[in-house]
């Protein structure tokens, strides 16, 4: 922690009394919160950013949709729309958000919605004549204004709520007490050798704030890059010269999968809209070299109307998967299906 994080603990102090009468009230009742008969599950997390939410709906997705109609209900953060917006055929990811407009792109099989009001946007979903029986809530942990049925907390092993401090201070946006409201605690992000003593360490210090069950998983990066042309193997990136670009949270694993010595890096902050000059920039630095970027940014790249058509040709993005560790997928889904399967009877 920095020495101006530190200087700002007052502060964290006060942001913390408020979130936590702010919880309070809705505990009580005495702020309502609005429950729905149809199964909703939040993805989400107490922590600003970079626990690895996508992979987890798209996980969840894959999981639910040989079954059920589902539909994606996001705030749609930094999109350039306001209201409720329903993905259609004229949606970008100007319109939908990133992460969004990556869900549309690649499952076209669900509805994607967006709405900063997820009680109206659960409204507005369930009012449409091809009403989803599922609806995944991607990163609404701290809206209480909807009260789901079913709340997986992610965590990313290197960056533990159980060791975070309240904002300014640290990352959290509320206190750690809050994730008793989780049904399952999922650490994301941690080695695939991730040994069985850490685990159990891990487990007892989450214990202190839920008795939710935890589970280990990890990001699994594909053996391929794709563009709208072709796709390559990982292989001849890792050796070959090429422009990396990410505007994630945390782009350390990406850049350390694919990077040689002759790599050149380009970061820029999350959810990044790439400008004229930025790309202007990339293209500069790639020549005629390949650019590879994470599969958020290529939504927003390749949207945008100042990306010219050759870039995109050479230009390519490498998938991630989620990855539950020690063979306790089958235990993670049974939890989810249960809640699903009696919650869709009852609707």
């Amino acid at each position: 922690m920095n020495l101006f994080r530190k200087i700002l603990f007052p502060f964290a102090i006060l942001y913390g009394f408020i979130t936590g009468i702010r919880n309070f009230l809705f505990d009580k009742g005495i702020l309502k919160s609005y429950s729905f008969e149809h199964p909703v599950i939040v993805v989400g997390n107490l922590s600003v950013g970079g626990t690895g939410k996508t992979p987890q709906i798209e996980y969840l997705i894959r999981l639910l949709s040989e079954r059920y109609s589902i539909a994606t209900l996001s705030r749609g953060y930094k999109r350039k729309s306001d209201g409720f917006i329903l993905a259609n055929a004229n949606a970008t990811a100007a319109t939908l958000g990133d992460e969004p407009f990556q869900f549309f792109q690649k499952f076209p099989s669900i509805q994607v919605a967006v709405d900063a009001d997820r009680k109206n946007g659960i409204e507005q979903l369930l009012a449409q004549e091809k009403k989803p029986q599922v609806i995944l809530l991607d990163d609404a942990f701290q809206h209480r204004k909807v009260k789901a049925g079913f709340y997986i907390l992610l965590t990313a092993y290197d960056d533990l709520f159980v060791e975070d401090y309240i904002l300014p201070t640290g990352n959290l946006r509320e206190s750690r007490s809050g994730a008793q409201r989780a049904d399952i605690i999922v650490v994301t992000k941690c080695p695939e050798t991730l040994s069985g003593i850490e685990q159990t360490q891990i487990k007892q210090s989450i214990k202190a704030y839920s008795n939710a069950p935890v589970f280990f998983s990890t990001i699994a990066f594909d053996d391929q890059v794709h563009s709208n042309a072709k796709s390559i193997l990982v292989s001849e990136i890792q050796q070959s010269s090429c422009v990396l670009v990410a505007g994630i949270a945390k782009p350390d694993s990406f850049f350390d999968y694919l990077q040689n010595e002759q790599s050149v890096c380009l970061t820029y902050p999350d959810h990044h809209h790439f400008t004229e000059n930025d790309i202007l920039h990339i293209q500069q630095q790639a020549g005629e070299k390949k650019i590879v970027t994470t599969e958020k940014d290529a939504a927003r790249l390749y949207c945008s109307t100042d990306f010219p058509e050759n870039l995109k040709k050479s230009t390519y993005y490498l998938p991630i998967t989620f990855k539950i560790l020690e063979n306790k997928q089958s235990q993670l889904e049974a939890q989810i299906m249960q809640y699903v399967t009696k919650n869709t009877r009852n609707s």
